[in-house]
């Protein structure tokens, strides 16, 4: 029994330590927008008829 005891003390050692050099997180992101329109006929000939409108 009391080697059982002595074998659960000396495993459970656990070493956690800062790194010596700083963490670098090197993110490359493209973002990419589509922005797809659809006109109603009406609209568009009302558009075409008065370009001023807008």
């Amino acid at each position: 029994m009391l080697t059982v005891g002595m074998a659960g003390l000396v495993s459970g050692c656990v070493n956690v330590s800062a790194p010596d050099k700083p963490i670098v997180i090197n993110l490359n992101i493209n973002v990419k927008q589509e922005v797809v329109y659809r006109l109603d006929a009406e609209a568009k000939t009302t558009i075409q008829a008065q370009p001023g409108i807008f």
